[in-house]
């Protein structure tokens, strides 16, 4: 059987979109309510630059409807170091923050590597192996995004598969695009949305895209972000790509 798609944006709270994304003079408040009915996953953001208490969690659960998910971004402290292997404290914090509230709404958990950090096979093992495959009852689902050449690597293809952990497949022009059946579920960010264009990518664009997702749930569930890139345009991307699938939103 294969998996759904979830598609949408990175985060909800984007001063550009009130007007053109969200309805003139819908309240601020109101946005995450909005944009989960129109979308069906969105990725926090902020928890790269923070931690949130248990109440936050509670709440994002509570305003999103049944069938849409969050994937969340790991916290910097657990990714951007030069011993990964050492990160286990920082981890724990992150992990036990409370997103354990958002209950069926937890998607899987980005860890986002910095740009200058090379492939090493023992340091990344140490990382993966303090990557938790659950908080409580809830299974935990991990995937990684690797931003250096080097990461285009049979042993780290390998070791990813060994561990379940999907790696970020990036529509990028500076990141290293890398589509391996590492686990069972897949993950990616398109960040090439462009200003000119209503929907941020050509039509033809988004049916390719789509058509590379609905293969793509051949291995399981996917979550797909229009991140980055022309960021006014990432809501009607996400919004057409769902078209494209054949998929509505969580409504």
């Amino acid at each position: 059987m294969n998996g759904k798609i979830y598609a949408g944006i990175g985060g909800w709270t984007y001063e550009p979109w009130r007007g053109v994304f969200y309805p003139e003079g819908l309240k601020q408040k109101q946005e995450l309510h909005f944009a989960s009915r129109h979308v069906s996953s969105i990725e926090i953001n902020g928890t790269y630059y923070s931690t949130f208490k248990p109440d936050s969690w509670k709440k994002w659960r509570e305003e999103t409807p049944e069938g849409f998910v969050f994937s969340i971004k790991a916290s910097r402290y657990c990714t951007n170091r030069k011993e990964l292997s050492n990160a286990g404290p920082s981890i724990e914090k992150f992990i036990h923050q409370g997103i354990e509230h958002l209950q069926d709404h937890l998607g899987p958990i980005n860890w986002q590597l910095a740009a200058t950090k090379k492939f090493d096979a023992k340091d990344m093992e140490g990382f993966l192996k303090l990557l938790p495959a659950k908080i409580g009852k809830i299974p935990l689902r991990h995937a990684l995004e690797v931003r250096h050449e080097s990461f285009k690597d049979k042993t780290f293809y390998d070791l990813a598969r060994r561990h379940n952990i999907a790696i970020v497949f990036a529509d990028d022009d500076t990141f290293p695009m890398i589509d391996e059946p590492t686990a069972d579920f897949t993950y990616a960010r398109l960040m090439r949305t462009k200003e000119e264009i209503a929907t941020g990518y050509k039509l033809a664009d988004l049916k390719s895209w789509a058509k590379h997702a609905k293969n793509w749930t051949k291995r399981g569930d996917v979550f797909l972000y229009f991140i980055s890139g022309a960021k006014i345009r990432n809501p009607s991307a996400a919004t057409a790509f769902m078209q494209s699938t054949g998929n509505s939103p969580s409504t």
